[in-house]
């Protein structure tokens, strides 16, 4: 017996191609018809317009919003400046016009005191800030960035009082220390 030349994959391939190529020119022939040639067609899209519409849902409820009406023309304006303004009141307030002094730029938990110079009433205590600069401070003198005024210098500490917001407006006097640094 001889072999036959062609495969037999290669004819289920070429059969498969034929198929496919008789079903892809039907496809083809329905699409180009005229329309003469499906009636069926013609009469579905007739009686799909010839339809009632589905009715429309109904309109939602407005809900009905609560009126306010306000009446406050004659109280205090909150916003105001009232009571926050500069020149109005007693007590103490920061001097805008002072020249500021250089330990003021640091916050006074920055600042070590490292030492002191002179005895008694003369006394002056070095401070070191964080810039590595070591500033000598007297009585007067100010430090720290709440307008903090030195009221005494001692061998173990400086004693001051800081000028703080009272948060309506006012300040409020606060004291503080710088104590020295432990070796």
């Amino acid at each position: 017996m001889r072999a036959s030349s062609v495969s037999k994959p290669s004819r289920l391939f070429a059969a498969c191609a034929v198929v496919l190529a008789l079903s892809a020119t039907g496809c083809f022939r329905s699409i180009t018809s005229t329309p003469g040639e499906a009636p069926n067609l013609e009469k579905w899209v007739a009686e799909v317009k010839a339809r009632p519409a589905p009715p429309l849902d109904p309109l939602p409820v407005m809900q009905q919003f609560e009126t306010f009406e306000y009446a406050a023309q004659d109280l205090r304006d909150p916003f105001s400046t009232a009571f926050t303004d500069e020149d109005s009141g007693s007590g103490v307030r920061p001097d805008k016009v002072r020249r500021k002094q250089p330990l003021e730029a640091f916050p006074l938990d920055g600042l070590d005191m490292v030492g002191t110079l002179g005895t008694g009433k003369n006394i002056v205590a070095l401070v070191m800030a964080p810039d590595k600069v070591t500033y000598r401070v007297r009585p007067g003198a100010y430090m720290g960035q709440n307008d903090g005024r030195v009221t005494g210098v001692s061998e173990e500490r400086i004693d001051l009082v800081e000028l703080v917001p009272d948060g309506a407006g006012g300040w409020l006097e606060r004291p503080a220390s710088v104590a020295l640094e432990d070796q």
